[in-house]
């Protein structure tokens, strides 16, 4: 079977790969008149601002409360014992957020039952809730949170009783 540059398709084919390799081996040398528009005042990769460095702390029930969210602060959560620093999701945990009621508290519980009630959280003055009497679903549902949390959020913490620090 020979290339037959009788057919219109063969021809605009060579042509075209004809085309293009002149361009590869004589690139076009002239410069722009203008310079774009989104480099006018330079460029640079660096973001506008670095994040707040963290440092990875003990916390207890009553230093973790703070970390609720209010007035633009961080926003901090617990599950089992792992502080997750889920400042980037404050749509989600911050005042106005769907599991608001999970910032700045231990959050196993209620994500362990997939409850947001206010039930489901240890008061803060209490010991730590041990969750003995939970389900092995409801086991497996708090490790799923517990992965979800470590692959999107940074890991700040850990949770300890009280009277621990």
């Amino acid at each position: 079977m020979a290339f037959d540059l009788g057919t219109p398709v063969n021809t605009a084919l060579l042509l075209y790969i004809l085309y293009t390799i002149q361009r590869i081996i004589f690139p076009s040398g002239s410069v722009p008149k203008t310079v774009p528009n989104e480099f006018k005042n330079g460029y640079t990769w660096m973001p506008k601002s670095h994040p707040p460095t963290l440092l990875y702390q003990t916390y207890t029930p009553k230093t973790l409360a703070p970390f609720n969210g209010q007035d633009g602060k961080r926003i901090l959560l617990a599950i089992k014992g792992v502080v997750y620093d889920v400042t980037a999701g404050r749509n989600f945990y911050g005042p106005e957020g769907m599991y608001a009621n999970f910032a700045g508290r231990d959050a196993s519980r209620g994500m362990a039952k997939q409850s947001f009630d206010e039930s489901m959280l240890t008061p803060i003055d209490q010991p730590l809730d041990k969750l003995e009497d939970l389900t092995p679903e409801e086991i497996e549902n708090m490790k799923g949170w517990m992965e979800h949390f470590s692959s999107k959020y940074i890991i700040c913490g850990k949770l300890v009783e009280n009277d621990a620090v």
